[in-house]
């Protein structure tokens, strides 16, 4: 992707940083046009699989939606707990989940390439915000 790429992709990152929320890859379009009107979803799309390869960000799966990584480890599965009230997404590492997920998959033949765990519930403020006081 050469040096656009990475202006691009950095670019992308900044927006991430300012988001509290997932954002969708066309939410993200949106935030990109405000400086580059010319920008195109195959674009945003290929900066946004090569940061996802790299480990910079998690793609969920149930949100179709995209959110920075929080953890350094990428030799474990992330688990990331997507909060269905505030939208708020907290990444853990599945220290052991991995091997034993490997394992027992592995007994039907199947073969993984890649590991992510998305839990949808309630966060611990949304949690205590409902708490009968």
């Amino acid at each position: 992707m050469g040096e656009r790429g990475e202006a691009l992709r950095a670019e992308i990152l900044s927006i991430f940083g300012m988001q509290s929320e997932p954002i969708s890859a066309y939410g993200l379009l949106d935030e990109l046009k405000k400086t580059n009107a010319k920008i195109a979803p195959p674009t945003v799309y290929r900066a946004l699989s090569a940061l996802v390869n790299g480990g910079r960000i998690h793609r969920l799966e149930s949100l179709n939606a995209y959110v920075v990584c929080q953890h350094d480890d990428h030799q474990n599965a992330p688990i990331l707990s997507i909060c269905d009230d505030c939208g708020t997404v907290e990444e853990t590492i599945a220290l052991d989940l991995v091997a034993d997920i490997s394992s027992n998959i592995g007994q039907t033949g199947f073969v993984a390439e890649r590991h992510m765990i998305e839990v949808h519930g309630t966060c611990g403020s949304c949690t205590s915000e409902k708490a009968p006081k």
